[in-house]
């Protein structure tokens, strides 16, 4: 899969009238709420999953 995934709702007031900002990749404005956010992906996180049963998974 190479597109990433669009926000369904505005973080700041949780509409849906999302578009892709001017500014670039993962930039999107509201416009409801007239404000512009931008989503980055930072990484994975170290500390491997956790199963139900206590234990951990490496991943």
């Amino acid at each position: 899969m190479s597109e990433r995934a669009a926000p369904f709702h505005c973080p700041y007031c949780g509409d849906e009238d999302l578009r892709p900002h001017e500014t670039g990749h993962g930039a999107w404005e509201c416009a409801s709420c007239n404000r512009a956010f931008q989503l980055k992906f930072l990484g994975l996180l170290t500390r491997g999953l956790r199963r139900n049963d206590g234990e951990r998974d490496g991943i």
